[in-house]
């Protein structure tokens, strides 16, 4: 085992108390990444869950061993991260909260509760004048295949769907075949519901824009719970708008999505402020990958999780 003293930042006391007791050698100090490092070297940097990004730049001229988000998208870091930085995600902390949301998001909007709810708001008795779409014997194209929508096929499975999964490049596993995104022009019109779990990065960029929704039936359900660019806002409110494909939402671009924006006004849209991950599983999930993190750095092991840099020279 290698001896030595690791300290690590997290960013604020919540995260600090729920650490609790650390082996011998880990000291803890709180920095949020809002201003100037306390001390020239910190061994593990955690970021703050949300808007983090932007603050990494306050690493520049501090010595790290790791950076470790909280979240388990990334984009943006790699123009802001200083050289000599290894950046990790949070894979394994939001895949099963992210999982749930998705689910749920599909099943209030296949089976129509957001319209119950609007008549039981108003006093009212709901009297559908159709039935809704059942979840069961749907086919479900998941667009982008990592930790997050196999944590969702696995929820899916059980109600008796038909998975079709994409991503950006081909390849088969036990389970059959993962298609990639060349053929989506051929997948996308068998799909009766679409969910976007892709990372965000210029190849993904307005993937979900015009010519994409246009492939999808009628009738069809987009749930995007990636990030709100991976689809072009326009192309989903004129789809939304014509009552052609119905919306479910986790993410927004912009986002936080204005107040009074024509999306919220539609009943075939359901909107959730970016909560994929916000559950009470995150932290005891965060406490248990940081504490494998500083059990690595004691034995001299690689980190888990790493998306962005180089080892740096301590």
């Amino acid at each position: 085992m290698v001896n030595q003293r690791i300290l690590v930042s997290v960013p604020d006391h919540t995260l600090r108390d729920a650490l609790g007791e650390l082996p011998d050698g880990v000291d803890l100090i709180e920095w949020a990444l809002d201003g100037p490092a306390p001390v020239p070297e910190i061994d593990l940097v955690v970021m703050p869950y949300m808007g983090a990004t932007r603050k990494l730049a306050h690493l520049a001229g501090v010595q790290t061993r790791l950076v470790q988000s909280q979240a388990i998208g990334y984009d943006g870091a790699d123009a802001v991260l200083p050289a000599g930085n290894l950046l990790a995600n949070a894979a394994s902390v939001h895949e099963a909260s992210t999982a749930e949301l998705t689910v749920g998001l599909i099943l209030a909007s296949q089976r129509g509760i957001p319209n119950f709810v609007r008549d039981a708001d108003a006093g009212q008795w709901s009297r559908p004048d159709q039935q809704h779409a059942s979840l069961a014997d749907r086919t479900v194209l998941l667009l982008g295949y990592g930790g997050v929508s196999r944590a969702i096929e696995a929820r899916l499975l059980p109600f008796e769907t038909t998975i079709v999964r994409v991503a950006r490049t081909a390849r088969s596993d036990e389970t059959g075949p993962v298609h990639a995104f060349g053929e989506l022009a051929e997948l996308l019109p068998q799909a009766d519901i679409v969910v976007v779990a892709v990372p965000l990065t210029t190849e993904t960029h307005h993937l979900v824009d015009d010519a994409f929704l246009a492939r999808m039936p009628d009738g069809a359900l987009l749930v995007n719970i990636a990030r709100g660019p991976v689809a072009d806002t326009e192309a989903l409110l004129a789809h939304a708008s014509s009552g052609r494909l119905r919306l479910a939402l986790d993410v927004t671009d912009p986002e936080p999505l204005p107040d009074g924006h024509p999306l919220f006004a539609l009943s075939n849209v359901l909107i959730s402020p970016h909560v994929g991950g916000a559950s009470t599983a995150m932290l005891p999930r965060m406490v248990r990958l940081l504490r494998e993190q500083i059990r690595r750095m004691q034995r001299g092991d690689e980190p888990l999780n790493v998306v962005l840099g180089a080892p740096a020279t301590l």
